[in-house]
């Protein structure tokens, strides 16, 4: 459970980046985080990691009050939290393994169980074939999930995401937020902060919408139909019933679609069954339309339309005889 109290916060040259904050996030929920440049997002974060103290107000991680913290314990504090960031903040001259690796190593995991543990989350992320390469053989899509795995291989019951989409294509972005929301399905708490409000269109999950400091929405995407002006004082096209549902917006993948989707390629991520909780998103590998499984590319339309005809003129022909 996270919980902000009243909080605000200003900084020596006199910005206001929180003002009278009050959020309450329970145990195992999904949160996007939204906000314009400068709306205080990410001093939301840096509170909630400790990297930041309130000017006012209290802040609840946990059972952990932040106030109450000594600097001794605050890097035990942060082991307890899984967090992604969207420069990556990869060791370039580590292989991926090992930057993996190097998150267990830090709070004493001992080796058996890394080479055991490692694995199993680059698998889960599809960079298993990856594990021996280093960073800046990469793409941004890649190191991107080699971050995320970072965050997964303490087990962390927090994930902090920081526009974990902000350096990757669109494809990606679905792909690393339908990943989220599976660990989320297994208990995982996840809080995301993005700015694109598309991405965020697409799955029904709890909004926080912050401007200048102040949260100013707090509910599910798919019921806030509101229009919030821009920080600049004119109506932002953008933030214009951001999040009322559109009927041709893509979905994310759930169960009740797992089905249809079992004529895709490879699944892209995978878990260990041990671990109770099936992460596995199945998607295409070369992002296009499914393939079948003789391995050939589906009919186009055109091609079925050709095939309908044929079987007319035969069924006409057989009544002729």
């Amino acid at each position: 459970m996270i919980e902000f109290r009243h909080v605000s916060k200003v900084y020596e040259n006199g910005t206001h980046a929180l003002q009278d904050v009050n959020i309450k996030i329970e145990s195992g929920e999904f949160v996007f985080i939204v906000g314009a440049s400068g709306a205080g997002k990410s001093t939301f974060l840096k509170l909630m990691m400790h990297e930041e103290v309130p000017t006012s107000g209290s802040i609840i991680v946990g059972k952990q009050n932040l106030g109450e913290l000594k600097p001794r314990e605050i890097p035990r504090f942060r082991r307890t939290m899984g967090i992604v960031f969207q420069d990556f903040r990869l060791i370039p001259n580590m292989t991926v393994f090992d930057n993996v690796a190097f998150a267990m190593r830090v709070v004493g995991t001992k080796e058996n169980q890394i080479r055991k543990r490692v694995p199993f989350v680059l698998n889960l992320v599809g960079l298993a074939a990856k594990a021996r390469c280093y960073p800046p053989e990469l793409s941004g899509g890649e190191q991107q999930r080699v971050a995320l795995a970072r965050a997964l291989a303490n087990n962390a019951e927090l994930i902090i995401a920081d526009e974990p989409t902000g350096n990757v294509d669109p494809q990606m972005s679905m792909e690393i937020v339908e990943l989220l929301s599976r660990l989320n399905d297994g208990g995982t708490t996840v809080i995301m902060v993005t700015h694109e409000h598309e991405l965020v269109r697409q799955f029904d999950r709890r909004v926080i919408i912050l401007e200048n400091g102040c949260v100013v929405h707090d509910g599910l995407s798919s019921k806030s139909q509101r229009v919030i002006k821009s920080s600049q004082g004119h109506l932002d096209k953008g933030h214009i019933d951001l999040y009322e549902p559109r009927l041709d917006s893509p979905q994310p993948v759930t169960a009740d679609i797992e089905e249809s989707l079992e004529n895709l390629s490879e699944p892209t991520f995978l878990a260990d069954e041990a671990d109770g909780v099936d992460f596995t998103v199945y998607l295409s590998d070369d992002d296009e339309s499914p393939v079948a499984e003789s391995g050939q590319e589906p009919a186009s339309k055109k091609d079925r339309k050709a095939e309908k005809k044929a079987e007319r003129r035969k069924k006409k022909g057989d009544d002729v005889k």
